[in-house]
């Protein structure tokens, strides 16, 4: 029977995970297996794999075949590591506590660098909250009933504060309104005076035309009265003339 190490996916629908199991290679994707090696979470970064590293060697010393994924899973484990030293054991380049010895050793290497990534990671999401944000999102787990109080007690002063500086900036912007109210006043008072002075202005500009207009009628007046008194006389003289030429005549 052909034995493969192979995943079984689990999980709901753009969220998988996977069993890593040792099945028959005839069998379908997630029917039986023969025994389950441990689990594999590609979505958390990095991957996080749980796995049973002793019974992961001993399926391949018995000639289990790993599809390409689980390949990688075991090298990065380092199964294949420590079967690659269990051959120099077998060959007598070193002792079985030699080999024990070097494999936990470079298990322990690993370990401490995939938990310094792990680290980063977490870093590198706070600064992105923070850059979101403004602030890195923090859990709040109270405790007990004095923990909920000081809690409580903290919420209302940071509101307090918030109400009053919110107050201090209405008080601001209202003086900035009055002081703006101001001066549109003073610009209005200096606006009617100088309307005043050019209505006096004015004023007196139009009694000094009607006065130089009267006089100059005045003239006029006097200047046709003469020369109807002139032509009355003329005329009387006339007529004058012409009745005593007429009484010569008779």
């Amino acid at each position: 029977m052909a034995v493969k190490i192979r995943l079984s996916r689990k999980g709901r629908k753009k969220a998988p995970f996977y069993h890593i199991v040792v099945a028959d290679s005839r069998s379908p994707r997630d029917g039986k297996f023969i025994e389950k090696l441990g689990t594999y979470n590609p979505m958390t970064k990095p991957a996080t794999i749980e796995i049973d590293r002793n019974a992961a060697f001993d399926w391949l010393v018995k000639g289990a075949q790993p599809t390409d994924t689980v390949k990688a899973i075991l090298r990065f484990k380092g199964v294949f590591y420590k079967k690659h030293l269990m051959r120099g054991v077998t060959k007598g380049a070193m002792t079985i506590e030699q080999a024990d010895a070097q494999w936990q050793k470079w298990i322990d290497d690993k370990e401490n660098k995939v938990e310094s990534r792990r680290q980063q990671s977490k870093s590198d999401l706070e600064s992105f909250r923070i850059k979101v944000s403004g602030e890195a999102k923090v859990k709040v787990v109270i405790a007990d009933e004095e923990t909920k109080e000081a809690a409580h007690a903290f919420m209302v002063n940071d509101a307090t504060d918030s109400v009053a500086k919110v107050h201090e900036e209405i008080v601001e912007q209202v003086a900035d309104v009055a002081d703006v109210k101001e001066e549109i006043l003073e610009t209005v008072t200096k606006a009617e005076e100088v309307a005043d002075d050019v209505k006096e202005e004015t004023v007196a500009e139009v009694e000094d035309v009607v006065v130089e207009a009267v006089k100059d009628a005045e003239e006029v007046k006097d200047d046709i009265v003469e020369t109807t008194e002139e032509v009355i006389e003329d005329v009387v003289s006339d007529v004058s003339d012409n009745v005593e030429e007429k009484s010569t005549e008779e």
